[in-house]
């Protein structure tokens, strides 16, 4: 008799992507790029008996990727709000299947002399497509 295991969750995250961004409502924010820092976490699903397969990177969501895609949303043009690079960067994680969900923070760095960053944080689940 075998014993049933769920599958585990491991966390994949790149931390602190200091970037500079072409983002903001308001005229001057179109002229000039501002630094931002974004944080991605993700929930990858570990699946079958040995999810990491003998230590190979193809059987992982390798941060590297994740980091590249970060970037090349960012670089791909003027985005208004920080809500929607947040939203496209959740959704460019969401793609691999085996990533449940992604937490991402964007936080713009030199908004107000008195704080330290200002920002948003959005979490986005996959829906479950199997069996009810």
């Amino acid at each position: 008799m075998s014993a049933l295991v769920a599958p585990g969750i491991r966390h994949v995250f790149v931390r602190d992507m200091m970037l500079q961004a072409a983002i903001g409502v308001y005229a001057h924010e179109h002229t000039a790029l501002q630094r931002v820092r974004i944080n991605v976490d993700l929930a990858v699903e570990e699946t079958g008996p040995d999810p990491v397969g003998a230590d190979r990177i193809d059987r992982v969501v390798n941060y590297e990727t994740i980091a590249d895609a970060v970037r090349r949303i960012v670089a791909a043009g003027h985005t208004k709000l920080v809500e929607t690079l947040a939203e496209r960067i959740a959704e460019a994680c969401l793609t691999d299947p085996r990533v449940r969900r992604a937490r991402v923070r964007v936080e713009k760095l030199d908004v107000f002399p008195d704080a330290g960053a200002v920002g948003v944080e959005v979490e986005r689940c996959k829906l479950s497509t199997g069996p009810a």
